[in-house]
């Protein structure tokens, strides 16, 4: 890849950054209010989905 494609991108990604920064500080500081459910409402699905992946690629195998 060209060194200013590399430099795009990392300028880029600095921006999404900058952009989002008020969100993720608030959602940083709503994390550590969080209880076990919401973990629970968090970890359940996401880990659905991993073992959908991870069924999809063994499917794929045979």
């Amino acid at each position: 890849m060209p060194f200013w494609q590399l430099l795009l991108i990392g300028l880029g990604m600095v921006a999404l950054i900058f952009l989002f920064r008020p969100g993720i500080k608030r959602a940083f500081e709503q994390s550590r209010k969080a209880t076990s459910d919401d973990w629970r409402g968090l970890l359940l699905p996401l880990g659905a989905v991993v073992l959908f992946v991870i069924v999809i690629i063994a499917m794929a195998r045979h």
